[in-house]
């Protein structure tokens, strides 16, 4: 493998283990607005990069990044195995990532964009972090 696809398959992975960092600088817990509002905008750029993209509690801070980090583990192996398997799945690659971009859609409505009090917060910086992935994935490419 080239050491710039390699390096590029880990891109993600030191992303997530950056995310996950934030945990250790964290109190008990967060303010219920703080909550709503850092919800509603991991919501929007999730759906920002469901359609333009795809290709803690009762739990230490340690341990919460340790789960962080070990969850963006599985994206260098699996962008590996991406790379073995795109010959054989090509053709089916349209059908594939328009299920995913669904899934993701779904995950995000059902789950993550706050309800009751305040959520009107979670609704705006929804709004703000699809436009801030959108204007990024047009940027950046």
């Amino acid at each position: 493998m080239k050491t710039e696809v390699f390096q590029g398959i880990l891109i993600p992975f030191l992303g997530t283990t950056l995310g996950s960092v934030c945990v250790l600088f964290m109190k008990n817990r967060l303010n219920q607005m703080v909550q709503r509002a850092l919800t509603g905008f991991a919501a929007g750029v999730m759906v920002a990069a469901s359609i333009w993209s795809l290709r803690a509690k009762g739990v230490s801070k340690g341990k919460a990044f340790f789960y962080g980090t070990l969850s963006g583990a599985v994206e260098p192996v699996g962008a590996a195995l991406t790379i073995l398997a795109a010959g054989f799945v090509i053709p089916l690659l349209p059908y594939l990532l328009g299920f995913a971009a669904g899934a993701m859609v779904y995950v995000v409505v059902e789950e993550l964009i706050p309800e009751g009090k305040h959520s009107n917060v979670g609704t705006v910086l929804f709004a703000v972090g699809f436009t801030v992935m959108m204007a990024l994935d047009v940027a950046l490419g």
